[in-house]
C-alpha cells in the first residue's frame, strides 16, 4: 500500500518539478532565444511545421519534373536542362526520401505533436525542453545535408528511397553513388538521432506530465496517437540508424555487411560474404512501422475532428485506443511483405501474409467507428471536417489494395509496378497530407489568433481531393497492365504504348493538383496577417487547448494548471447548458 502511495507521490513530484522547470525557463526576450534556439514547445512545433512546408514544396517540384519527363522525355527544361534516365532515378530517390522523412514524419508528429500534446494534457511544456530544441536542429541539419547531396560531384544518389545494396553500397556502382550517397546516408542517420530524442520526449511528457484528473483514458485520441507514434519511432529509428551506419562502413571502411562477392562493370569488387537481404530486413523492419508513424497522428486527428464537427461523442473511444495500440504492435510483424520477391521461404511469406491481413482488422474498426460517429450527427462541413472525411476516403481507397499486395501470389506480378506506387501514395502519402491540412485548418485559429479563409479552403479541398484520385487511381490500372516503376521513359516500349494517354492524363491531373496547393500556401500566409480575428474556441470543442488564451501564453495556461473533470468528447450531453461540456467543467450532479 505504502509503495503505491510512494509511486503516486513520485509522479506528483515529477509533475511539480517539470512544471517548475517550465516556469524556470521564463519567457525569452531576445529574438534568437525566442524564435531560433527556442525552448518553447509551441515555437519548436512551428519550426518543424515550416521545415515540413519547405520540404513538401521541394518534394512536389521533384515529382512534377518526374511527371513531365515521363510524358515528354526529350523536352529541354529551363533551369533543369535535359533530364537523363539517371537524373530521373535521382528524382525518384530524392522525392521519396524527402517526402517520407521530412514531410510525413516531421509535420504530424514534430509539428502538431510538439505544439499541442502538452496543451492537450494540461502541461506547461514538454518534459525536456532543451532536448526538444536539439531534436529540431538535428532534423534541420539532416534536411540541409540531404539537399546538399544535389550539389556535390556526381550529384544526388539514384539507389531509390529504400537504398538497396549493392547499388547503394559500392561507390562506383553508378552516377550519384559517390559523395551524394554518403550525404544521403548521413542525413538519414542525423534524422534518426533527432527522431529518437523527440520520441523519448513525447513518451515522458505523456506519462509524467498530465494535469490533475487527466487519466490516460481521458486523453484526446490525438494524444494517444502521438504517444503510440513516439513508441514506434523509439523502436524503429534505432534499427534504421544502425543499418545506415553499417552501410556507411561498407562504402568507406572496406567492410562487407551487405556486399557479396560480385562483379561491377566487369571488375570483381573487393568484398565478399555480405548479404544484400540483411539491408532489406533491417530497412523494412523500420520501413513498415514508418508507414504507421506517418498515418497514426492523422488517424488520431481524424477521430477528433469527426467528433467535434458531428457534435457527438466519438463512437467507441476505448476501441479506438486499443485499435491504435494493435496497429502499433502488428506494424512490427509485417515487414516481410515488402520482400515477397526476394526468394524468401514460402512459409515465411505465408506468415507475413497472415499478419498483414490481420493488421487490416484494427484499421477497419477505426473506419467503422468514424462512420458510426458521423451517423446521425449534426454535421458541420467546415474545412477541417472536409479534410477529415477526405482522409477517411483516401485511407479506405488506398487500404483496399493492401490485401491484394498481402498475397504473395498476387504481389509477385504486381511488385515493382505502378500498382504499388498508387497504393502507398493513397494510403500513406496523400492520406497523411490530408491529415496535415485538416490539422492546419483546425488549429490555425489557436496558433495564430485568426481564421483561415473558408472559401479558399473549400476550393483547395475539392481540387486536391479530386486531383488526388485522378493521379493515383489510374496508376493501379497502369500497374495491372504491366507498367513498371522507376522506368525513366516508356514511350518507346511497344507493349506500353496504349498506356501513354493514361500517363498524360495523370500528368495533367498532377499539374492541376500542384497548382491547387498554391491556394493553400497563399491562404496560410495571408490569413496570418489579414484573417478574421478568432475567438478562444471557434469550433466549440471541449479539449484543453480551447480553454486557454489565443495564441496560448508562454506556459500555456497563464500560471494556473487546469483540473480535468470530463472526457474529451462530451458533446450533446443531456441536461447540459450547451451542446458541449469542456474537459475542465466541474462534473454536474444528476438532478435525481
Amino acid at each position: 500500500m505504502a509503495g503505491g502511495t510512494g509511486g503516486g507521490e513520485t509522479i506528483m513530484a515529477t509533475r511539480e518539478f517539470a512544471a517548475h522547470e517550465a516556469h524556470a525557463h521564463a519567457a525569452p526576450q531576445g529574438f534568437i532565444r525566442k524564435w531560433v534556439f527556442s525552448l518553447d514547445h509551441k515555437v519548436i512545433g512551428l519550426q518543424y511545421y515550416f521545415l515540413a512546408l519547405t520540404a513538401v514544396l521541394v518534394g512536389m517540384t521533384l515529382s512534377l519534373l518526374m511527371r513531365i519527363h515521363l510524358i515528354w522525355p526529350n523536352v529541354h527544361l529551363p533551369l533543369f536542362g535535359d533530364i537523363k534516365p539517371e537524373t530521373y532515378v535521382t528524382l525518384v530517390t530524392m522525392h521519396g526520401t524527402i517526402m517520407v522523412f521530412f514531410v510525413l514524419t516531421t509535420a504530424p508528429q514534430g509539428g502538431f505533436g510538439n505544439y499541442f500534446l502538452p496543451i492537450q494534457i494540461g502541461a506547461a511544456d514538454m518534459a525536456f525542453p532543451v532536448l526538444n530544441m536539439l531534436s529540431f536542429w538535428v532534423t534541420f541539419l539532416a534536411f540541409v545535408v540531404m539537399l546538399g547531396a544535389f550539389f556535390v560531384p556526381g550529384g544526388a544518389p539514384l539507389h531509390g528511397w529504400t537504398g538497396y545494396p549493392p547499388l547503394s553500397a559500392v561507390p562506383t556502382a553508378g552516377p550519384g553513388e559517390g559523395p551524394g550517397a554518403d550525404m544521403w546516408i548521413i542525413s538519414i542517420a542525423l534524422f534518426c538521432i533527432g527522431a529518437l530524442m523527440s520520441a523519448l520526449n513525447f513518451i515522458t511528457t505523456t506519462l509524467d506530465m498530465r494535469a490533475k484528473g487527466m487519466s490516460m483514458m481521458r486523453m484526446p485520441l490525438t494524444c494517444w496517437a502521438w504517444f503510440i507514434t513516439a513508441i514506434l519511432g523509439l523502436l524503429a529509428f534505432g534499427v534504421l540508424f544502425s543499418a545506415g551506419l553499417l552501410l556507411l562502413l561498407d562504402r568507406n571502411a572496406g567492410t562487407s555487411f551487405y556486399v557479396p562477392l560480385t562483379v561491377f562493370s566487369g571488375q570483381i569488387v573487393a568484398h565478399k560474404g555480405g548479404s544484400p537481404l540483411l539491408w532489406q530486413h533491417l530497412f523494412w523492419f523500420f520501413g513498415h512501422p514508418e508507414v504507421y508513424i506517418a498515418i497514426l497522428p492523422a488517424m488520431g486527428l481524424c477521430s477528433q475532428l469527426v467528433s467535434v464537427f458531428s457534435r457527438k461523442p466519438i463512437f467507441g473511444y476505448k476501441a479506438m485506443v486499443y485499435a491504435m495500440l494493435s496497429i502499433g504492435l502488428l506494424g512490427f510483424m509485417v515487414w516481410g511483405h515488402h520482400m515477397f520477391m526476394s526468394g524468401m521461404s514460402p512459409y515465411s511469406a505465408f506468415a507475413f501474409s497472415i499478419m498483414t491481413m490481420a493488421i487490416g482488422v484494427p484499421s477497419a474498426i477505426k473506419t467503422f467507428n468514424w462512420l458510426g460517429t458521423l451517423w446521425g450527427g449534426r454535421i458541420r462541413l467546415a474545412s477541417p471536417m472536409l479534410f477529415a472525411i477526405g482522409f477517411v476516403s483516401l485511407f479506405v481507397s488506398g487500404g483496399i489494395s493492401g490485401p491484394f499486395l498481402a498475397q504473395p501470389t498476387l504481389d509477385i506480378p504486381l511488385h515493382d509496378t505502378a500498382f504499388v506506387t498508387g497504393h502507398f501514395h493513397l494510403i500513406m502519402g496523400v492520406a497523411s497530407i490530408f491529415g496535415i491540412f485538416a490539422a492546419t485548418y483546425y488549429w490555425f485559429p489557436k496558433m495564430f489568433g485568426r481564421m483561415m479563409n473558408e472559401s479558399l479552403a473549400r476550393w483547395h479541398f475539392w481540387l486536391t481531393f479530386v486531383g488526388t484520385y485522378c493521379i493515383f487511381m489510374p496508376m493501379h490500372y497502369a500497374g495491372m497492365a504491366g507498367q513498371p516503376r522507376r522506368y525513366s521513359q516508356f514511350t518507346e516500349l511497344h507493349y506500353l504504348e496504349k498506356l501513354i494517354p493514361l500517363n498524360a492524363f495523370i500528368t495533367f491531373a498532377a499539374f492541376v493538383t500542384i497548382a491547387a496547393q498554391l491556394l493553400f500556401v497563399f491562404n496560410l500566409f495571408w490569413s496570418m496577417k489579414y484573417g478574421k480575428k478568432a475567438s478562444d474556441n471557434p469550433w466549440e470543442a471541449t479539449t484543453l487547448e480551447w480553454t486557454t488564451a489565443t495564441p496560448p501564453p508562454h506556459d500555456n495556461f497563464g500560471g494556473h494548471t487546469p483540473v480535468v473533470y470530463n472526457g474529451p468528447y462530451e458533446y450533446s450531453v443531456p441536461g447540459a447548458p450547451r451542446d458541449y461540456v469542456m474537459q475542465t467543467d466541474p462534473t454536474m450532479v444528476a438532478a435525481h
